[in-house]
């Protein structure tokens, strides 16, 4: 009998009648001699619902004290689903991160794995049970309640999945697998049937946001195959999993967008060792993570060096560079919130030359200029203007011939 760990996103999950849809997906699972182990997230819209309540309360809840209030969504949807699969005659237990244990660190709000029990959970599977484990949760070592950050069910899946030795991991989702491009925007886009976790995890830094990026990364490194599939329309959705499964592998597997980009320059700063540390260590130190750096030498020995980071954080970086600025002697210090970043992304670029000139040329051909250009092994990206960026999606598309990738959803 084959252990399979299944999530369950919050729309999967978002009613009554989609819970109990969740059941008889679980339950013929069941029929056919599996022995499934269910993570799932709270209901659609109920951890915002329990944010606003805290917030209700006071305008500074405590870490602590926020864990123990969202990790009341995922406690109500595994006694719901519980409910559900004994009502169609399916033996079911339900499993808190504490019951099982997950144990984490004690970071409150985006705390990791360090250690997962599965005794107890075995335990219930041998006595055919079905295990209703809620995601995005776990306990310190000192027994607090912990959660693991946005997307964290994605994670726990994971995580049980390589504990239980799980011959795969499914994300049930509202989407029935990896795109690409965003089918929101190039109407063309065709689902891919395989792509790698090198593949995957490019994609999910770099806009997509199919799965969530902690989670492809604990896959990747204990090789856990993983496949996204719609929890509404049956299908074989997107395999994740090693290259060397993919048999033929395409020279371009997608094309992302993140929106909200924004970029700081430091210009006319003097050319001498150290101060890229003395401008990038303040925004370190202030948590801000800083993604594309670029850094020109100017002929009167300054340099200008610009970086990009989240719009959100565009101002208090300005606030923190200010000081710098006038200790370095430097010019000035200038922000643009209005960019979007461009990825094309695949593992066959490798062995294939030529890609960033086909990128290129076809951005040109529509009169898009590039302010910035990033390039690693398998991805190469570009800032542009945000109002070309749906527009820069669907040229790509075009130009590597994407429809052609996978096959329509």
């Amino acid at each position: 009998m084959s252990v399979i760990v299944e999530k369950y996103g919050g729309t999967s999950v978002g009613s009554i009648e989609r819970i109990q849809s969740v059941s008889r997906n679980v339950a013929e699972k069941v029929k056919l001699g599996n022995k499934p182990v269910v993570v799932v997230s709270a209901m659609s819209g109920e951890t915002n619902r329990l944010v606003e309540l805290a917030k209700s309360m006071t305008t500074r809840p405590s870490a602590r004290e926020m864990d123990t209030l969202l990790s009341t969504g995922e406690q109500v949807t595994i006694a719901l689903l519980s409910f559900a699969l004994q009502d169609l005659g399916v033996s079911a237990q339900s499993f808190t991160g504490f019951q099982v244990p997950i144990v984490t660190d004690s970071a409150h709000g985006r705390a990791r794995i360090t250690k997962i029990d599965v005794e107890a959970i075995n335990a219930a599977l041998e006595t055919g049970k079905v295990a209703v484990v809620a995601g995005f949760q776990g306990i310190s070592p000192t027994n607090k309640i912990t959660t693991l950050g946005r997307g964290g069910s994605d994670t726990t899946a994971v995580a049980l999945a390589v504990a239980l030795k799980a011959d795969e991991c499914r994300i049930y989702t509202d989407v029935d697998g990896v795109y690409t491009a965003d089918p929101r925007v190039v109407e063309e886009a065709t689902r891919i049937p395989k792509i790698t976790y090198e593949e995957m995890l490019e994609m999910s830094g770099s806009g997509a946001k199919v799965m969530q990026i902690r989670a492809v990364e604990f896959a990747s490194k204990y090789e856990m195959p993983l496949r996204v599939l719609s929890s509404f329309e049956p299908d074989e959705g997107t395999l994740i999993t090693k290259e060397e499964d993919v048999m033929e592998q395409p020279m371009i597997s997608g094309i992302t967008s993140i929106d909200g980009e924004a970029k700081v320059t430091v210009r006319g700063v003097p050319d001498r060792p150290g101060i890229a540390y003395s401008i990038l260590g303040p925004i370190s130190d202030a948590h801000i993570n800083v993604d594309m750096i670029v850094q020109n030498v100017s002929t009167d020995d300054t340099t200008d060096l610009t970086f990009t980071i989240n719009q959100e954080d565009l101002q208090p970086a300005l606030d923190l560079l200010a000081p710098v600025v006038r200790e370095l002697d430097a010019e000035t210090v200038v922000g643009d919130s209005n960019l979007a970043k461009i990825s094309v992304i695949g593992v066959g670029m490798r062995s294939h030359a030529g890609i960033a000139t086909t990128m290129f040329k076809a951005l040109a051909e529509k009169g898009i200029n590039i302010q910035i250009i990033s390039t690693s092994e398998i991805k190469i990206s570009v800032t542009i203007d945000r109002e070309y960026r749906e527009l820069a999606v669907r040229t790509l598309h075009n130009a590597f011939r994407l429809e052609e990738r996978g096959r329509k959803g």
